[in-house]
């Protein structure tokens, strides 16, 4: 073989090989982000993904929202690493924390602190509002729905209180009680008089009281909670690994750091119903986690 001849085939394999090799070439990382299906789709489709793309613009890296159609598949899909980071509920994220190793809770919104649920009813029911826990035992005998079955504001606290007032989930219209699937879903039903209580998370039942009066317009509050640790943003402990050195930190500084003068980030952080995140960790949830155990969410 000419020593050109060899040289030119030397080239071309190396070029293969660079190619081949080459970052641009290799698989890109995405951050797969995801939250437990608490409302309608559409709302939560609206806010991850103008979070995703202010999160892609500053981390520097692919992000795409990833829906679940329930609960226990948010919590699945971040154990079994299908998502990096998941807007879980106090009892959801408990859950998915304790079946993934090394995952981190990151941030929580100001109101995430001292969260409540409310009770409601159809107008129809004659019941005044209270803020008489004791009073609960009123609600003995009617047809009543949760919200999904794994809901910290929609099902563990709103149990945890009618408990504290002697009621069961016995105590109910034919000894049972319903589960909408979502907070929405509790008020839609409610509303039309298929259930005649329910419980559901009071920032949702503000905003349609504020927003959609139509859709609670044969509903009334009944009960306001005490106040409660709630929702979070858990991460996955490997995301340094899978992106760069201090990617985990930077992605906490960017929640945290949302700036309501901003306006995208105005619209993100609405979208959360919130003026700002926060820092949280685990301790704020201990709470949670206990009960969850007393009523057998917890195993």
């Amino acid at each position: 073989m000419k020593r050109s001849n060899f040289i030119k085939k030397f080239i071309i394999f190396a070029s293969i090989l660079l190619s081949v090799n080459s970052p641009i070439n290799a698989k890109e990382e995405i951050l797969k982000i995801g939250a437990i299906p608490d409302q309608n789709q559409e709302i939560l489709d609206r806010r991850f993904k103008l979070l995703s793309k202010e999160l892609s613009k500053t981390l520097k890296v692919k992000v795409r929202y990833i829906p679940v159609t329930n609960y226990v598949g948010a919590i699945s899909a971040f154990r079994t690493k299908g998502l990096d980071l998941v807007w879980f509920g106090g009892l959801s994220g408990v859950q998915a924390r304790l079946q993934t190793p090394n995952s981190i809770v990151i941030a929580q919104r100001e109101i995430d602190k001292r969260f409540k649920s409310v009770f409601i009813l159809n107008r129809n029911i004659n019941l005044n509002k209270t803020d008489n826990i004791k009073d609960l035992k009123s609600l003995a005998d009617l047809r009543f729905t949760f919200g999904s079955e794994n809901s910290t504001s929609g099902r563990l606290m709103p149990e945890y209180f009618l408990n504290i007032a002697g009621v069961e989930i016995t105590d109910f219209k034919y000894r049972r009680v319903g589960f909408s699937g979502s907070h929405d879903a509790t008020i839609a039903l409610v509303n039309s008089g298929t259930f005649e209580a329910g419980a559901l998370n009071k920032q949702v039942w503000d905003r349609n009281l504020k927003n959609n009066t139509k859709r609670v317009e044969n509903v009334k509050i009944f009960f306001i909670t005490p106040e409660y640790s709630d929702y979070h943003w858990l991460a996955q402990g490997y995301l340094d690994k899978k992106f760069y050195k201090g990617f985990t930190d930077k992605l906490k500084a960017k929640i945290i750091n949302l700036n309501i003068n901003i306006p995208e980030e105005k619209k993100i952080l609405e979208m959360f119903n919130t003026q700002k995140f926060i820092e949280s960790d685990v301790t704020q949830y201990e709470k949670i986690e206990s009960i969850g155990r007393k009523l057998n969410k917890i195993r």
